[in-house]
């Protein structure tokens, strides 16, 4: 038996849309709105996270990218983001040539620790990047302090968690934009994109203009961009998998809440949604002592679990800081992710709980 950590999951209809494209031969749009099918993506996301705008680009990491160019964020600024998360969300800061400033995060979540975030704002720091890190979502309140006192603008980094609510609003719609990714592994996939959601339109034409080379009608570039457009096939893969994720997010709460009841009995931490919050439960992330013991087991059991993320972005080879980040390294040590996709079923999760209990 084997369960991946996670899978995409494709079938019929989103095979029919993309062979649809390539007879028609349109697969992508310089246009400044983009394609038929990037228009169509760019609907349905602004319209299940409830926001005014939706602006699809190639990857997560570009969307990052296109939200720092947006606020004109470059070299001699600072950008405070987690170190607990993944590289992308440090090297979108370090590719508009502004610094990232490593903030500590908070063991009851895993997200960006307001107070360390605040000691470390200076005069230099230009915004401000929290993760909703495996889905959870960050301490908005407290951000929201922070972001009005200081008057530094506030990305969302919700790359891990598309569909998360926090007193029924999305992640992604708290501040002046949020950054989302479609990578295989998340909870919909486009086969690889993302996408920048906002409710300023001055915002959202700038992203326009910045996912196609800073152009508007072509030839006449008006400010930097790149080539960050989401090709026509992709778009339409995400537009199938938008109308499936509903269905997907219900599986994974079904699956996380029949895990939480098998393995409450044993002695780790379980993933817990704070009031007014509903994760989407990309990752079902414990912490225990025994962590590489449990990992290599479970391994070894088929069990697709996996560390994210046992090298925090400060210790990785490129950055190798020496910054004091005491719960990050605690957490890099000690969590832990179980599959609970929805192509986990009910009898493969009986069989980690009962894998679980052997080990432990």
């Amino acid at each position: 038996m084997k369960i991946a950590i996670n899978i995409p999951l494709v079938g019929k209809e989103e095979i029919s849309a993309v062979t649809s494209i390539l007879k028609n031969g349109a697969l992508t749009s310089s246009a400044n709105l983009g394609g038929k099918h990037v228009q169509n993506f760019e609907k349905s996301a602004s319209s299940f996270v409830k926001s005014k705008y939706a602006v699809a680009v190639n990857s997560g990491t570009a969307a990052l990218q296109a939200a720092l160019y947006a606020l004109d964020v470059k070299k001699g600024d600072e950008v405070l983001v987690p170190s607990f998360t993944f590289v992308a969300t440090a090297n979108a800061v370090i590719s508009t040539g502004a610094k990232p400033v490593f903030v500590d995060i908070l063991k009851e979540n895993f997200t960006i620790d307001p107070d360390d975030l605040e000691k470390k704002i200076t005069k230099k720091t230009r915004a401000i990047i929290p993760v909703h890190l495996y889905g959870n979502v960050a301490i908005i309140e407290r951000l929201s302090e922070i972001s009005k006192k200081y008057n530094i603008p506030i990305i969302e980094d919700s790359a891990q968690s598309l569909g998360s609510t926090y007193k029924g609003k999305h992640t992604g719609t708290f501040f002046e934009m949020g950054c989302y990714s479609m990578y295989p592994a998340k909870v919909m996939t486009a086969g690889e994109g993302g996408f920048v959601v906002t409710n300023n339109k001055n915002l959202r034409d700038k992203l326009l203009m910045i996912r196609n080379h800073g152009m508007i009608h072509g030839y006449d570039t008006r400010i930097f961009g790149l080539n960050l457009r989401l090709p026509e096939i992709n778009a339409a893969i995400a537009t199938v998998q938008m109308k499936k994720l509903p269905k997907f997010l219900k599986s994974r709460r079904n699956n996380a809440k029949l895990l939480s009841k098998l393995i409450s009995d044993l002695k780790i931490e379980l993933p817990i949604e704070r009031k007014n919050e509903n994760v989407n439960w990309y990752l079902y992330t414990i912490s225990s002592d025994k962590r590489n013991k449990l990992l290599k087991k479970l391994n070894e059991k088929g069990i697709g679990a996996a560390a994210y993320y046992p090298t925090p972005i400060h210790k990785t080879p490129f950055y190798k800081l020496k910054t004091k980040l005491s719960v990050t390294d605690w957490a890099s040590t000690h969590v832990l992710s179980l599959p609970i996709h929805p192509g986990v079923s009910q009898k493969n999760i009986e069989f980690i709980a009962k894998t679980m209990h052997e080990i432990l």
